[in-house]
């Protein structure tokens, strides 16, 4: 799966040049918070790739994991199936198809556990990286709103550019919770 790109280079850039040439003081500031922006972005959108990838390849290992439990359990029906016609004969059923049928209806059972629980884990890792995509986009939208403040020479702009790279921030750190556990 593509991780998303963090296209503020460029930005990041001209705000710092800017910063240097200006008068004023708050416009280093701006540079400076949108460079710790840039590299929680930079972190997040590794994450975020790394838990998609995470998701997928558990969305897979289930997938065959439900195959195999299919495959277990059309083999205990057939064999269900031939035991039921013995018995409706009168004639006993082999003692090895009992053995097997035990064996399958064993296996189905612990096949049904781990496909439920790689779906979970598929769910789980999907979530953290819709957290993770969610800090990414906050903190491109807060070193976007820093330029406009430097390009437009407006401090009010800063103050919107970090509170929603605070936004961003508390995404990134419930991520982060969320992935320990």
């Amino acid at each position: 799966m593509e991780q998303p790109e963090v296209p503020t280079e460029h930005l990041h850039e001209h705000m710092e040049h800017h910063a240097k040439h200006s008068g004023e003081r708050w416009t280093l500031g701006v540079a400076l918070s949108s460079a710790l922006l840039a590299a929680l972005a930079a972190v997040a959108s590794l994450q975020a790739g790394h838990h998609a990838n995470e998701a997928m390849i558990s969305q897979i290992k289930a997938s065959d994991n439900w195959s195999h439990y299919q495959a277990k359990s059309i083999k205990e029906s057939q064999l269900k199936g031939k035991m039921d016609i013995l018995a409706a004969l009168g004639k006993p059923a082999d003692e090895a198809d009992q053995k097997k049928a035990e064996k399958y209806a064993t296996e189905t059972e612990e096949l049904f556990k781990k496909g439920n629980e790689l779906e979970q884990d598929a769910g789980y890792e999907m979530k953290t990286h819709q957290i993770f995509a969610k800090s990414v986009t906050l903190f491109q939208i807060a070193i976007s709103i820093g330029a406009i403040a430097a390009l437009t020479k407006r401090q009010r702009f800063w103050f919107v550019s970090l509170v929603c790279g605070v936004i961003g921030l508390v995404y990134f750190v419930q991520a982060f919770l969320a992935a320990a556990h």
